[in-house]
C-alpha cells in the first residue's frame, strides 16, 4: 500500500545484533501452551484501565485462535494474516510509543490497535505457535522492500525444510511464494534453530538471546501468557 511508511529501525536493530556479536533467538518451546484469557484480559484492565474498543479487538483474537484450531496449516497462515492485517493499522514506533525502536507484545499491539512491520510478525508468529505450528516452519525475515527503498520485516512460512517459503505481509492480505514477491529482497532469517541467509536451509550462526528479547518475554508473563524462556 503506497501511502504506508516503513521503518529503518529493524535494519539498525540487527546491525547492532551482529555487531555484539549475537542473534535474535525465538525459540518459544512452551508458547503452544494454553492462554487464560480471561487473565489475559483482567491484567490489560488492571494495567490500562477501561479497554474500549481494545477488549473488542483482544476477545476478537481469542475467538480467531478458537476458529482456527481445527483449520489446516496453510488456512491457518490465511486466517492469522487476514486477521492482524483488519485489525491492526500500520504505524512506526516513534508515533506509538515516542521511541525510536520498541518492541511491542501482542497486547500491546492490540491495545493501541497500530503497530509497525515488526510488530505484525511478533503477533503472528506467537498466534501461529499457539496454533501449533512448530517454529522450525516459521522465520523472522528481515527483507528491504525494493518500491519504498525500506527496510521492512514479514513472517515466512516453510512447509518443508527445502520448500519455497510463504511470505505473510502487513502490506498485503494475499499470502505469495517468496519468487513471486520481487518487491522484497531477502537480507536475514532467523528462528529457534538459529540465523539464516538468504536461500540457505542451513544454519549460519548460532542464536543468543537478546536482552530486549527477553524483556518482551518477560513483559508477556507478566500480561498472562505462558511463555518460556525462548
Amino acid at each position: 500500500m503506497p501511502h504506508r511508511q516503513l521503518t529503518q529501525g529493524w535494519f539498525k536493530r540487527l546491525s547492532r545484533a551482529l555487531l555484539g556479536g549475537c542473534i535474535l533467538l525465538i525459540g518459544l518451546a512452551s508458547a503452544v501452551a494454553n492462554w487464560d484469557f480471561g487473565e489475559i484480559l483482567q491484567k490489560a484492565e488492571n494495567r490500562y484501565g477501561n479497554l474500549g474498543a481494545a477488549k473488542q479487538r483482544i476477545q476478537a483474537w481469542e475467538a480467531q485462535i478458537k476458529a482456527s484450531a481445527a483449520s489446516s496449516e496453510i488456512d491457518k497462515l490465511t486466517e492469522i494474516n487476514r486477521f492482524f492485517n483488519r485489525q491492526v493499522r500500520f504505524s512506526d514506533d516513534i508515533q506509538i510509543w515516542r521511541q525510536n525502536d520498541y518492541w511491542a507484545t501482542p497486547i500491546e499491539t492490540l491495545v493501541k490497535g497500530a503497530g509497525d512491520c515488526g510488530d505484525y510478525s511478533i503477533v503472528k508468529y506467537f498466534t501461529l505457535r499457539r496454533l501449533g505450528i512448530p517454529s522450525s516452519k516459521l522465520r523472522i525475515t528481515y527483507v528491504k522492500a525494493l518500491n519504498y527503498s525500506q527496510a521492512h520485516m514479514v513472517l515466512t512460512y516453510y512447509a518443508s525444510p527445502d520448500a519455497e517459503p510463504l511470505v505473510l505481509d502487513n502490506l498485503i492480505n494475499q499470502i505469495k511464494p517468496a519468487s513471486q514477491r520481487k518487491d522484497l529482497l531477502p537480507v536475514y532469517a532467523f528462528n529457534a534453530e538459529g540465523l539464516y541467509l538468504p536461500g540457505s536451509n542451513s544454519k549460519k550462526g548460532d542464536s543468543k538471546k537478546l536482552s530486549r528479547w527477553q524483556d518482551l518475554l518477560k513483559k508477556m508473563r507478566t500480561e498472562g501468557f505462558a511463555i518460556g524462556e525462548g
